[in-house]
């Protein structure tokens, strides 16, 4: 006899998975079928704008193509990459014990949280920060320990509240330096406070350095990972942002510390790597070129983020009810709604269905009680984001005057 399907149950992890940059062009949408001509603002994608990826990295990838190079690698990468991803480390005064190839960023970011954290554990998350951590501690039926960036201290980590929320649950700090979304670049005395922490309470600091070579106005960004040898860092980069190739996911993790403090935390890390056989192959094979090669498409690509980050910054700061601290780094802006109890969320639908303009609420990335924040992305050409944050503060006139307050 034939029987119905019921309706089938997902896991009960998947249940506080949430991923905001992606989640709210399901609003955009909805105004695109209204009519709105939509401008994006909510997706890091350089490739998006008048960005290219260096030719010789594609150049790389295609050769090595040619040459046959498309079956399985080794599961941690080959060892052009590798060697390459070392010399790098060390050029930032870092010393790795292990470096792993993964499919972007991201996956290297899975694999060592997968590999440290147990049910039941916590680990320290920046809060505004970027919300994978937190989906894949949800993932893995660990919790996500907010502590909050100080707006007041350019975004930086306020390093009284770490210390305050750890307890005997907790396994590791996450640092993202350059900051998405903040933009922040933290300080040499700030990423020494967090190594003091990290040693006295034995927790390892994962740091996500995927916008390390976006800084801007001459500053200089620093590996947390250089500054002291001796506490276990896990450092996460990768060819999506600096350079420019975010559809290659090709990413790195490099663990560095003491190997007798690290050894089996680095083979449970590629025992994951050997479960899923290993990253894409020819993509490989442009680490080395990206890494040892002419670094010139950086100036051309700082120039203009800049100049949209200056546009950003005060454009911005000139709409009333918003302000904005300036981003030092990557290519994010986290302004702040200065409307009592305003919900960014609701803030967000009502711009995106009004002006097109799609940002991203800043509750998606975590913020501290009591605010309400937006993320943009100042990656488009200046005219277009003249067009959007001219759209953004007439929007702002007429929120604030259907709740009675002055523009």
């Amino acid at each position: 006899m034939k029987r119905d399907f019921e309706p089938i149950k997902p896991a009960k992890r998947t249940e506080n998975i949430e991923y905001a940059v992606r989640d709210i062009v399901l609003v955009a949408n909805e105004a695109r079928k209204k009519g709105k001509e939509l401008i994006f603002l909510n997706i890091g994608d350089p490739a998006q704008f008048d960005f290219r990826t260096p030719e010789p990295i594609i150049e790389a990838t295609y050769q090595a193509m040619c040459e046959n190079l498309t079956g399985y690698s080794a599961s941690e990468g080959v060892d052009e990459a590798i060697c390459a991803i070392r010399k790098e480390a060390r050029k930032a005064g870092i010393e790795p014990s292990d470096i792993y190839v993964t499919s972007g960023a991201s996956e290297a970011i899975d694999f060592a949280l997968t590999a440290l954290v147990n049910e039941g554990e916590n680990v320290l998350v920046p809060y505004p920060g970027y919300p994978l951590y937190t989906a894949i501690l949800a993932k893995l039926g660990a919790e996500p320990n907010p502590y909050y960036l100080d707006e007041e201290n350019e975004w930086q980590p306020d390093l009284a509240d770490i210390e305050a929320k750890i307890n005997e649950k907790t396994r590791a700090i996450v640092i993202i330096n350059p900051n998405n979304p903040t933009g922040a670049v933290y300080s040499e005395e700030t990423l020494r406070g967090i190594i003091d922490i990290a040693r006295r309470h034995q927790l390892v600091i994962f740091s996500d350095e995927i916008y390390d070579k976006l800084v801007f106005d001459g500053a200089k960004h620093i590996s947390i990972a250089s500054l002291d040898l001796e506490v276990p860092v896990v450092t996460f980069n990768g060819l999506s942002k600096s350079y420019l190739a975010p559809g290659f996911r090709i990413g790195w993790g490099i663990v560095s510390g003491p190997w007798e403090v690290v050894k089996d935390f680095v083979e449970a890390i590629h025992k994951l790597a050997r479960a899923r056989l290993s990253a894409s192959h020819p993509k490989q094979y442009a680490i080395p070129v990206a890494l040892n090669g002419n670094q010139g498409h950086l100036k051309e690509v700082i120039e203009k983020l800049e100049k949209r980050r200056d546009l950003t910054y005060e454009m911005l700061n000139d709409i009333p009810g918003i302000s904005c601290v300036k981003p030092k780094g990557a290519f994010y802006a986290f302004p702040r709604i200065d409307i009592p109890e305003v919900s960014d969320r609701e803030f967000v639908k009502e711009l995106i269905a009004e002006t097109g303009v799609v940002v991203v609420h800043g509750s998606g990335f975590g913020e501290k009680p009591g605010t309400a924040h937006f993320r943009v992305v100042f990656l488009p050409p200046e005219d277009l984001l003249e067009k959007a944050y001219t759209r953004i503060k007439d929007f702002m006139k007429k929120f604030l005057a259907r709740r009675g307050l002055r523009a």
